[in-house]
């Protein structure tokens, strides 16, 4: 009778164990589930995205300067003021509007002998004046052609002093805004690549820093950490970079 009962209750305990069980199992992978979406979701993905254009610089500014040496300061004047008219009429002669050259205040310096030792000494030997000219166009080519030849005024005994333009692009502002999202574009597919390669999927961004700009000059790799801002060229090349980062789905 006893042995009887002991089966009974072996087998009425039977069920509750199988569903405790499986509940454990359920339990278990429910919980490694959610353990391996939690880890996944905190590993990330970082690159960098890059993109570069070439441009043409837009504006142009040439800065040349007119120094004149004489006994007198009143003799120094009176050469400056002819070399002065000369070189605007040569700039004029070129197919620059007068209003568009700025011409500096004069600068004056003392030329003073100096002894058997090379020093300086209190005697006055002379008086030089410097005169800056400036002349602003968007035509960069002419501005260019001016640089190289504006020292043909030393033949006509002018000491001029030609040194190379500024070339700028002045629609850089926009340009930069139109660079950094290619280059986060570029930065997207290079997770994706990534992500796919094992397997997953790319989910939100993490992060995002833009670096700095850099505008060479066209064909050069040049490189900085703080940027490059190439003023000596007309034709330059744009490169942004960005670094992203981004969840694993």
């Amino acid at each position: 009778m006893n042995n009887n009962n002991t089966v009974n209750n072996i087998r009425n305990y039977i069920p509750a164990a199988a569903i405790l069980a499986g509940a454990f199992i359920i339990g278990a992978f429910i919980l490694s589930s959610t353990w391996k979406y939690v880890s996944r979701k905190d590993v990330t993905i970082n690159v960098t995205g890059s993109a570069s254009k070439d441009i043409k610089s837009d504006y142009a500014i040439w800065n040349g300067s007119v120094s004149i040496e004489s006994l007198t300061l009143q003799e120094s004047y009176a050469k400056l003021k002819t070399a002065n008219e000369r070189v605007k009429n040569y700039l004029i002669s070129k197919g620059f509007p007068e209003d568009k050259i700025t011409v500096s205040a004069i600068n004056t310096s003392t030329i003073y002998a100096s002894n058997e030792q090379g020093y300086s000494t209190n005697q006055i030997t002379g008086y030089r004046l410097n005169q800056d000219f400036r002349v602003e166009s968007e035509d960069v080519e002419r501005i260019d052609k001016l640089s190289r030849e504006a020292t043909e005024l030393i033949n006509e005994g002018i000491e001029i002093n030609s040194p190379t333009p500024e070339f700028l692009y002045t629609k850089i502002s926009d340009l930069k805004v139109e660079m950094t999202g290619i280059a986060a574009q570029d930065a997207k597919v290079r997770a994706e690549q990534i992500a796919n390669s094992t397997g997953n999927d790319i989910g939100e961004v993490r992060s995002s820093k833009m670096g700095v700009i850099q505008i060479n000059a066209k064909n050069s790799n040049e490189i900085s950490d703080y940027g490059i801002n190439n003023t000596t060229s007309i034709e330059k090349t744009i490169r942004v970079v960005v670094n992203m980062s981004f969840s694993i789905d």
